[in-house]
């Protein structure tokens, strides 16, 4: 069994990576305990294709377990902001989603609810906002932000406008996405 440091990992994956592989990497590296921040460190890598495959390794890992990986939260959070691959975006978009959700684990919900996300909340509407940021990127930010809006009653408000616009000639992620959630915003 190959011994998983961050240069091993960094070896596997900037070779060719799938749905298998990412499971068995998944595998290996919670039995083999690899620190998640030194895996989110990676999702940063100068190589795009390197920072991609680990940032939807960290999704993987991540969504299987997130209670696992409770302490790791805080720095995950704090790296969320410094996301600028779009490729990673689409993941870290995902793991908010998931994280802000109301069937997460109260341990999670916990967490969140003793940390300040105004910083993720403000990427959210930045990628939300932003025309060059990928459709996929979009729906989740607003998922996570509906999500977000007991923490802070604002987001109510801009989050409606901005599906509202961003549904005027959206693509049909959106358009499903925004009549949905409007819904429930106004309700």
């Amino acid at each position: 069994m190959i011994l998983m440091t961050r240069d091993e990992l960094i070896k596997q994956l900037a070779a060719t990576v799938g749905k298998t592989k990412v499971d068995k990497l998944s595998k290996l590296v919670k039995q083999q305990g690899f620190a998640l921040c030194d895996l989110i460190d990676i999702t940063f890598h100068i190589d795009k294709t390197i920072a991609f495959r680990a940032a939807w390794l960290l999704e993987n890992l991540f969504l299987v377990n997130p209670v696992f990986y409770l302490p790791d939260v805080d720095y995950l959070l704090a790296r969320f902001k410094d996301v600028k691959y779009e490729s990673c975006q689409r993941h870290y978009a995902k793991i908010m989603m998931h994280l802000t959700s109301p069937k997460v684990h109260p341990l999670i919900k916990a967490k969140l609810d003793e940390t300040d996300l105004e910083p993720v909340v403000e990427q959210c509407f930045d990628w939300l906002i932003d025309p060059k940021v990928l459709i996929a990127v979009q729906v989740h930010v607003a998922e996570a932000l509906f999500n977000l809006r007991h923490h802070y009653p604002w987001i109510t408000e801009e989050l409606t406008n901005q599906l509202q616009f961003l549904m005027r000639n959206g693509s049909a992620a959106i358009q499903t996405r925004g009549k949905k959630l409007l819904t429930a915003l106004n309700k």
